[in-house]
């Protein structure tokens, strides 16, 4: 059985910083991302990574305040985030897939059940 299990979330005064963490289980993935979603917007991609950090992609609105990585060895992807704002708050979902990095939510097999951010002014 294939499952990917967020950890991390919580509550954060902004400007803050949290580390999202993700372990799959059952499969490993070429390509590991994360999307998140804030109540009554469709989801966003966050960042995707491939298999040993060759590749990264950031979505605009995170670029220079996130980070992507994987620890390959424990099947693991982790999001670092800082410098959060009200505006990150959102329920943050891990996503993995095998081919290429991707940025579409719809090209990704398997989802985590999510993890609630939230970004207090």
């Amino acid at each position: 059985q294939v499952q990917l299990v967020e950890s991390g979330g919580g509550l954060v005064q902004a400007g803050g910083s949290l580390r999202l963490s993700c372990a799959a289980s059952g499969r490993t993935f070429s390509i590991m991302g994360w999307f998140r979603q804030a109540p009554g917007k469709e989801r966003e991609f966050v960042a995707a990574i491939s298999w040993r950090g060759t590749r990264i992609l950031y979505g605009d609105s995170v670029k220079g305040r996130f980070t992507i990585s994987r620890d390959d060895a424990k099947n693991t992807v982790y999001l670092q985030m800082n410098s959060l704002k009200p505006e990150d708050t959102a329920v943050y979902y891990c996503a993995g897939r095998n081919g290429a990095i991707a940025t579409i939510q719809g090209n990704y097999d398997y989802w985590g059940q999510g993890t609630q951010v939230t970004v207090s002014s």
